[in-house]
């Protein structure tokens, strides 16, 4: 039947192509059913409109050529088949949106196109066009079949293919099985399919694709080639989405496709759809898709404001930090992605302080390469380490806060004021200084003590005297009082002679000690220098290879542990733990002990002794008492 109106031929009921059901002839259209020209034109329904394909189905690759970013597996699979050794079993591993789905139907397509001829075999470029072809991408090929393993996880859904796998393809050369997301098997369905997997029938194939590697048995591992799709460049994004765009038709700036490249964070598919919603949003503008538009859409902050801000930032000026708060909040940027921009734009800066070489890359966007370099030039890595821990701390402190704005600000207010103190390191770089007199070069294995002698194992050697002080003070009666006097001084030394200082022997103007690995080599020197300092006295340093005491801290953790020890035994406390099941004894707190947590020296009950540069007095020379 002809017609006129080709829409009145697509209306009508398909005419069978062959024998019917039970072998009898197609019976022909009935001539009592109306045509389309019987219809009154203004009730006819109008031809259905072809439905729209998102740009990551659209352009989705159909060979090994278009796959992008994946250098190293194209490679691999065309020699595989050039020399036809392509493995029974595949796993692809990578993100989502890297092409692991889109590989395995290649894949597919190439162990079972036969060719435009139908005389081929096995090839890395498949025809497109022949039956085997045409019905793979059409994703209704009976011998490839696509599976859901997070929907299909259960032994009995393997078993199940188990079963299926005995018989030979219905048309193709191979079965093939494609399990997506395979690391949602369970333990019993893993196991189950070991075997199968191991010696598979030669007509079958398998081909799995996981986000989760690290979850997927290593038995199975073993009998799979593994290839891991990496994170596609964001060069490479950027130039595919030009591509794309100018097929569609559709002006993008090199700035909004930047900006989507980024958020797709290497993922093909993510950047498709991010530039799908940018065209519909770009619909009518005369512009096209612009930075603007793409900033506004993904929440992004400026590039340029995220430097004004942390630029504002470092400087410790917050009046800019908050009114260039305020400028992003104007325009619509979420708080949380500008704390995530500046711990990105961060890290950038950190690699361009720690690898200068880096800042000629001429992928890098051109406000790094001006601004981030000069940045990156004048800050130091410490101070940008501590700057990627509080904004990394940030982001969760505004995730969870119920103001997110607040929250973001109080992140920034306090990046500020940290910007203006010290590093860890320069802080103990200066204390330490301040603790001890001018820096003398240490012996090997020994320290220069305060009389101008460095000692090592015990062995005096002759160095230049220290400039002594003019005033004597009152000495130290014990090496708890000597400690004491690092603390609030010498901060680092104190610590190390709390922990990593064993004493093996007391006496006024001079100490012997036994210090550990964790010690620094001019901790003699340190302590000499601290006592000329607040004693006025010399005092020698020696170091032995004696035992010695327990350290401070290991003395106070031992009284502790038997003071809680003896506590438990109370019957008040066994009463209360009693009372309340569960409950535990941490610490306790005796006010009877001193600061480090021991008991408190005995008073002198005498006067005190000689100076310690007294010398001996003979007793013949002595005054007599008269009788």
């Amino acid at each position: 039947m002809t017609s006129d109106h080709p829409s009145e031929e697509l209306d009508q009921p398909p005419v069978p192509e062959g024998p019917g059901l039970f072998g009898d002839a197609p019976e022909p259209a009935s001539a009592a059913t109306p045509s389309m020209a019987d219809v009154p034109p203004h009730t006819q329904p109008e031809p259905a409109a072809t439905p729209y394909r998102v740009l990551a189905r659209k352009y989705r690759p159909q060979n090994f050529d278009d796959l992008i970013g994946q250098d190293a597996l194209v490679r691999t699979l065309r020699n595989a088949f050039a020399r036809n050794r392509v493995a029974h079993a595949f796993m692809l591993t990578g993100v989502r949106g890297v092409g692991k789905t889109t590989t395995a139907r290649i894949i597919a397509r190439a162990m079972n196109c036969v060719g435009p001829d139908g005389q081929g075999g096995p090839t890395a470029d498949p025809c497109g066009v022949c039956p085997e072809c045409t019905a793979i991408l059409a994703d209704r090929h009976p011998d490839v079949l696509e599976l859901d393993a997070a929907s299909n996880n259960g032994v009995d859904n393997i078993r199940e293919l188990r079963e299926a796998v005995r018989y030979r393809p219905a048309r193709a050369r191979f079965k093939v099985y494609i399990l997506d997301e395979v690391h949602m098997l369970s333990t019993a369905a893993f196991n189950a399919l070991l075997k199968t997997l191991e010696e598979p029938p030669p007509q079958v194939k398998f081909i799995f694709a996981t986000t989760e590697i690290r979850k997927v048995p290593a038995t199975i591992l073993s009998r799979c080639q593994r290839f891991d799709l990496k994170r596609v460049p964001q060069d490479l994004l950027r130039a595919h989405f030009a591509r794309i765009a100018e097929a569609e038709g559709v002006t993008a700036s090199e700035a909004a496709l930047a900006m989507i490249a980024r958020a797709a964070d290497g993922s093909v598919r993510d950047g498709l759809s991010l530039l799908d919603q940018a065209i519909a949003q770009a619909a009518g503008s005369a512009g096209g898709v612009e930075g603007e538009l793409v900033r506004d859409m993904l929440g992004l902050a400026d590039r340029s404001l995220l430097f004004d801000l942390l630029e504002a930032t470092f400087r410790g000026d917050l009046p800019a930090v908050l009114a260039a708060m305020d400028r992003g909040h104007e325009r619509g940027a979420d708080p949380g992605v500008i704390l995530a921009d500046l711990l990105e734009l961060t890290h950038t800066l950190t690699r361009l302080r720690a690898v200068p070489a880096l800042r000629a890359d001429p992928s890098l966007p051109e406000a790094e390469r001006v601004r981030g370099v000069a940045m990156a030039s004048a800050l130091t890595v410490p101070v940008l380490g501590r700057a990627w821990q509080v904004l990394l701390k940030g982001i969760s402190e505004v995730a969870e806060a119920p103001d997110r704005r607040m929250a973001a600000e109080m992140v920034l207010i306090r990046l500020a004021h940290l910007a203006e103190m010290p590093t860890p390191g320069e802080l103990v770089r200066r204390l330490t200084e301040s603790g001890g007199a001018a820096p003398q070069a240490p012996l090997p294995g020994g320290a220069p003590d305060g009389g101008g002698r460095a000692t090592a194992n015990g062995r005096a050697m002759a160095l230049p005297a220290a400039e002594p002080a003019p005033v004597a003070l009152a000495q130290p009666r014990a090496f708890r009082e000597v400690v004491a006097l690092a603390s609030g001084r010498a901060p680092m030394l104190h610590a190390h002679l709390l922990h990593s200082v064993h004493l093996v022997s007391f006496a006024p103007g001079r100490i012997e000690i036994r210090q550990t690995e964790a010690a620094p080599r001019d901790l003699a020197a340190q302590l000499s220098a601290l006592l000329l300092e607040q004693t006025g006295a010399r005092w020698t340093i020696a170091l032995s290879n004696q035992p010695g005491e327990p350290t401070l801290a290991e003395q106070r953790s031992r009284l502790a542990g038997q003071q809680l020890e003896v506590a438990k035994t109370h019957p008040l406390v066994q009463a209360v733990l009693l009372a309340f099941p569960g409950t535990e004894i941490e610490a306790l707190r005796d006010e009877s002990l001193d600061e480090y947590g021991l008991p408190p020296l005995p008073e002198p009950d005498g006067p005190d002794f000689a100076p310690p540069d007294a010398e001996p007095a003979d007793i013949d020379d002595l005054p007599l008492e008269d009788s």
